[in-house]
Formats: C-alpha cells, structure tokens, sequence
C-alpha cells in the first residue's frame, strides 16, 4: 500500500478531552496553592480599615505589627475604634489607666482638665502611639546629634536626682526642656513641655525604638517627682505589649 493510501485512525473525542484533563490538573493544583497562600498572607497583613468590623473592647488582645514588629493590644485601650482590628497598621493611638496599667473603662471619660481649675489637674492616663521609624533617627541619636545644638549649656537641678536642660529662646524646641537621669541620661531621659497657665499641664515624651517602629509614651511632667517609678512602669507596660 502506497504511503498515499496510508489510513490514520481518528481518536474518539472522550480520549482526547481525558487526555486535556489530565494535563490542565497539575495547573488547576498549582493555581489552587497560590490562591490558598495569598489568602492566608491578606488574611493576616491585610490593612486593618479593609477587615471586618471593629473589635469589641471587650474582645481579647489582638495580634498587630507595625513596620513588622508584632504586637499584643487590648482592644479597649486602642483609642480609634478603626484600628481594632489584626493584621498590619500604618499607626496605633493607645490609652493606659495610670499608674495600674489596665486598659481604661471605654464607657467613663477621661478626668480632663476643667476651666477654673486652681493648679493641674491628672489625666491619670498614659498615652502611646506606635508608628513606623522610615528615616527618622533613633532617640539615642536625636540626644546626641541633634537635641544639644538646641540646647543650653547649663543644666539646672532636678527633682530626686534629676537634671533639667532647656532648650534656647528661637529653637524649634522653645519653651520644652530635656529632662534626665543626671548620673546616667540612657537610663531615663524624656522631652518636656512646661506647665502652662492655669489647668494646662506640662507633658513628657518618653521615646524608644523597638525594631523598625518608633514608640511614643506621653506622661505627666508633674509625675516625674517619683520618675524612677514611672520608669520601671513605662517598661513593664512596654513588655506587656510585647508577645512572650
């Protein structure tokens, strides 16, 4: 028989769509497994304003990163009720009752300063925010490099230990001083507002970087007269935050 005549048999159409099927399954596998991992990354970095509904203040400790640094916040001590919520954050604003550390009771309002008042009076509060450190310098470096070009040369004595450096007349930091353990400044150092006129009273920074996020604590200038407590507090707050 000539090659012309040569008869190809036709392959029945079930045996050549099983044999389609049979090739795409590896790909529909593979698909499947990335669709699953991605879902589980969303799942846990997804932007907490994208997730569900907010948490309760109820609700227990929610895991939280910021700028990859994993923390542990109770629900009713994260002051906007958008960032309760797990998963990755752009910022956190935290509210501690003071000095038990305890989250505050969400349906009392804070003990504000009211107008008339004869001195200032306490937040009995602690106020943290947590936001990414991008380019800033660490606080160690700022006391270094960029707080004594603002500053005076004389420091004044401070309650129980404490030194008093302020900060010159026309600087970006007018009218604020560093405050400091005199014998050791890396032990305790804070930057501080001056009590105002009237009710207004003066505010500490307390800053530290934990990993790639900057935490900020604001206290009271009038509780630094026992700042070796508030010290170990603002630590054991701090850890507290942190997961074991």
């Amino acid at each position: 028989m000539s090659a012309s005549h040569v008869y190809h048999r036709p392959v029945p159409p079930r045996r050549v769509r099983h044999h389609r099927l049979l090739l795409t399954l590896p790909l529909i596998g593979g698909s499947l497994a990335v669709a699953a991992a991605a879902a589980f990354i969303l799942a846990v970095l997804w932007p907490s304003g994208w997730q569900g509904p907010p948490s309760g203040p109820n609700a227990p400790a929610l895991p939280v990163t910021v700028a990859g640094v994993i923390f542990n916040i109770p629900p009713a001590a994260i002051r906007l009720p958008i960032q309760r919520q797990p998963g990755a954050h752009e910022r956190l604003d935290l509210a501690f009752l003071w000095p038990s550390l305890q989250p505050p009771d969400s349906a009392a309002p804070p003990n504000v300063p009211t107008k008339g008042a004869a001195k200032p009076q306490s937040f009995e509060r602690v106020f943290i925010t947590i936001v990414p450190a991008r380019n800033t310098l660490p606080p160690s470096e700022r006391v270094r490099t960029i707080y004594p070009r603002f500053a005076e040369s004389e420091s004044s004595e401070g309650p129980d230990g404490l030194a008093v450096l302020a900060f010159q007349q026309g600087s970006p930091y007018q009218g604020e001083d560093l405050i400091y353990d005199a014998a050791m400044p890396e032990n305790f150092l804070v930057r501080c507002t001056r009590n105002g006129a009237g009710p207004t009273p003066g505010v500490c920074l307390y800053s530290k970087r934990i990993g790639e996020a900057d935490v900020t604590v604001r206290i009271q200038r009038d509780w630094l007269e026992d700042w070796r407590s508030i010290a170990g507090n603002i630590e054991a707050l701090l850890a507290k935050l942190r997961p074991a």
